[in-house]
């Protein structure tokens, strides 16, 4: 597959190539993100536009990063990273947006995942259901230090991933509603903080290729504290993820320069 488009070598899903993207990749689901993101780096330029995988690589402290979106859910985002993989990056932070679920989780707040609850398919193509989904710990705590740094509202923690998005936003026409409705409660009991669709995916396939990920979020709302009446912000500007997923990525850069 590698050398799919005709002895180029370009990918068969990102169109990209060895060259084209840094060690460094900041992972966005929605393609319009990517420009938005892009604007951060230095010299920053279009690389490649194919489905819902959009590529811009430029600058940060004179080092290549690059700027993938994965799409929405775990097989998207697989293909995603291992094609990335496979042109030499090493190096992932998914910036996204999630629902909270922990009462003290609001609109506008950010998200630092330290794992994932796995009821996403795909990771289970990857390793079995008894191998956890973690978050790089360099990651993490680059995203942590960034957060401090930028002065914004942060939470560290556990999310849920789900393949089926209105499987959360309504349960009751669903077969299994029993089943979903059970699990969440064993989510919110379990002090779970969010809820989203990819990283479960993404960090069992960081564990399977041997790479680092991490993943930050943008809290839009928290459909918990509206089912109690309490205060529920809907906060839709995903500006401060974007500048977290920035600032973890020169975090790391500058703790790897040091470090070798």
């Amino acid at each position: 597959m590698s050398d799919y488009m005709n002895g180029t070598g370009l990918q068969y899903h990102l169109r990209i190539k060895k060259g084209d993207v840094g060690r460094y990749v900041i992972l966005p689901g929605d393609p319009k993100r990517v420009p938005l993101i892009a604007k951060y780096l230095d010299d920053a330029h279009f690389v490649a536009d194919y489905r819902e995988f959009v590529t811009y690589t430029g600058y940060l402290e004179g080092e290549m990063v690059s700027v993938t979106s994965t799409g929405i859910g775990g097989p998207s985002a697989a293909i995603c990273m291992e094609e990335l993989n496979i042109c030499g990056s090493d190096t992932f932070i998914r910036m996204g947006t999630c629902g909270g679920i922990k009462l003290d989780v609001m609109g506008g707040d950010v998200i630092i995942a330290t794992g994932a609850v796995r009821m996403g398919g795909t990771s289970r193509e990857y390793a079995p259901i008894e191998f956890p989904a973690v978050a790089d710990f360099e990651i993490v705590s680059a995203l942590s230090k960034a957060a401090d740094k930028l002065g914004f509202k942060s939470h560290i923690g556990v999310i849920q991933c789900k393949d089926a998005y209105y499987g959360q936003h309504d349960p009751d026409k669903m077969a299994v509603s029993g089943m979903l409705k059970e699990k969440w409660e064993a989510w919110k009991k379990l002090g779970v903080l969010g809820s989203e669709m990819e990283s479960d995916t993404l960090f069992v396939v960081a564990a399977n290729l041997g790479v680092r990920c991490g993943s930050c979020f943008h809290v839009v709302g928290n459909q918990e504290r509206e089912n109690l009446g309490m205060e529920n912000p809907k906060i839709h500007d995903t500006d401060n993820a974007i500048r977290l997923a920035v600032e973890g990525v020169r975090e790391l850069i500058l703790t790897d320069r040091a470090r070798s």
